[in-house]
Parts: structure tokens; C-alpha cells; sequence
């Protein structure tokens, strides 16, 4: 059976915690920043880590299961 290949876009976006937690980059900082606080896209520069609702997904993107 041939191996599994990763999906090369998820691949870019996603790392790994220490624990091995998901990590992701926060949407809407790319354009159309004029309409946006100073607050808002500073908290946007920021990364977060994958929700559990999402978790499976990304999981299935990266092969991991």
C-alpha cells in the first residue's frame, strides 16, 4: 500500500506546540486593514491553537491518524 502524502497547504499553516498541540494563525490580517482598529489586528498577529471542533480535520489534513 503507498504511503500517505501530507496536504501540502496545511503543511504551511499548521505547527506543533511542544506537547504537541496544534497551532494556527488568526484569519483577516491580509487585507483591508484600513477598517480595522489598531486593537483588532494587533490581536490578530497573534497565533492560537486549533479548536476541538476542528481538531479531527486538521488532523485528517496532516495524517496524523
Amino acid at each position: 500500500m503507498p504511503k500517505q502524502k501530507t496536504n501540502s497547504g496545511a503543511k504551511k499553516r499548521f505547527t506543533f506546540t511542544g506537547t504537541g498541540k496544534i497551532k494556527r494563525h488568526h484569519a483577516y490580517h491580509s487585507h483591508i486593514l484600513t477598517k480595522k482598529t489598531k486593537k483588532q489586528k494587533r490581536n490578530l498577529v497573534h497565533q492560537t491553537l486549533v479548536d476541538g471542533t476542528n481538531l479531527k480535520q486538521v488532523r485528517d489534513l496532516l495524517r496524523l491518524r
